[in-house]
């Protein structure tokens, strides 16, 4: 079974049904997935803290859901999680695709990248670095069920040693 489909398993295992996203390479085989599953109520949405007000409307509304992006996007994301998600206990679940590691040639990647987990810890917000398929479920699983529990969002940071990452053209 492929990362992607041990993924949206454990979405579903755990009723996040609302999927909110920004188009990204990285997320295709997740945002086929949704497309592909009746389960799923995909949202594309133009910027990810729009996503993520998505999510918290619809937590208020007792529906789970999940924003996904790619490390650039959560550039625009500290400002919703500082002033909506934390302080209002909702147990947002973002799926950031890592960028900026690894050979990057993209400095606005490599920049983000290098202050996303710093600006997590700042604000007290869980995250998991996803590496291995085999740990994945665990990992996910475990984790949404304790942001749901504890009211308290969560990030899952998806390596490019799990996605393969982007691939270049040479």
């Amino acid at each position: 079974m492929a990362w992607s489909d041990v993924f949206l398993d454990t979405l579903k295992e755990n009723d996040v049904r609302l999927v909110t996203y920004v188009p990204d390479n990285v997320l295709t085989p997740l945002i086929a997935g949704v497309g592909d599953d009746d389960f799923f109520i995909p949202v594309v949405a133009t910027r990810e803290d729009e996503a993520l007000g998505i999510v918290a409307g619809a937590w208020m509304a007792g529906l789970h859901g999940v924003v996904m992006m790619q490390t650039s996007g959560f550039g625009v994301v500290p400002n919703a999680l500082a002033s909506l998600i934390v302080p209002y206990q909702i147990p947002a679940i973002l799926v950031v695709s890592e960028r900026g590691t690894m050979g990057e040639f993209n400095l606005g990647q490599v920049l983000v990248s290098r202050v996303m987990r710093p600006t997590l810890d700042a604000l007290a917000v869980a995250h998991h670095t996803l590496a291995d398929e085999s740990t994945l479920r665990f990992v996910v699983g475990r984790s949404i069920k304790q942001a749901v529990t504890t009211q308290s969002p969560v990030v899952f940071i998806l390596s490019p040693l799990l996605t393969g990452g982007k691939t270049f053209k040479s």
